[in-house]
């Protein structure tokens, strides 16, 4: 038997172990092909995550566009109709304030109307040459009638003075003290009070006692 042989399978095994281990390393190299496929995977990879991103990107600006359109067209919109509204106001005032001139109008033309007969009467009274007294009273009288007509078609009344003095009615422009009236009594007029309702057009202007 040969003496040198267990040293011999000792070598082939270390020879075969290193030879095992040579073509492990060169199956793990990387290749020059590998390295430009996996470039090249790369390369696609990078280009459809920027296609996806320039989509997105194209698919948001669109977004925003139709957005911003939108937004533009009622804008329009209530311009349009802001215009329309101060069109209609200024329509509706210039309306009014036309229609509380003729309404103006209107009334005072029917005052003079109701009070034209009492100025004639009192031109004609001024051209007649009279020395009768009592035609004169009468004439005077007709008017102040006339007058006290006009008042009452235009719904005005004298305030009354047998109530009482009252300073929402009433102007005291002197006192007096009188045992035989009532206290705050109205003891003579002075000037007539006129009023519409409830508004007063003048107070009466009054004495009053105690």
């Amino acid at each position: 038997m040969d003496p040198n042989l267990p040293e011999t399978k000792e070598q082939d095994k270390k020879e075969s172990i290193e030879e095992s281990k040579g073509e492990t390393l060169e199956q793990e190299a990387p290749t020059k092909e590998d390295e430009a496929q996996a470039a090249a995977k790369e390369d696609l990879r990078q280009k459809k995550q920027e296609e996806d991103e320039m989509l997105f990107t194209k698919r948001r600006l669109t977004t925003l566009t139709d957005e911003n359109k939108k937004l533009s067209n009622e804008l329009e919109a209530l311009k349009e109709r802001m215009l329309r509204l101060n069109a209609e106001y200024d329509n509706f005032r210039r309306r009014t304030a036309r229609e509380k001139s003729d309404i103006s109008d209107n009334c005072t033309a029917d005052v003079i109307r109701d009070i034209l007969p009492v100025i004639d009467n009192l031109e004609r009274a001024l051209l007649e040459e009279t020395k009768n007294a009592s035609a004169l009273k009468d004439g005077v009288d007709l008017t102040l009638s006339q007058f006290q007509t006009v008042m009452k078609k235009l719904g005005v009344e004298v305030i009354d003075t047998e109530s009482g003095f009252d300073p929402n009615l009433h102007e005291a422009v002197m006192h007096e003290v009188d045992e035989q009236r009532g206290e705050r009594e109205v003891s003579e007029v002075f000037l007539k009070g006129y009023k519409k309702g409830d508004k007063v057009i003048r107070h009466s202007v009054v004495k009053v006692a105690n």
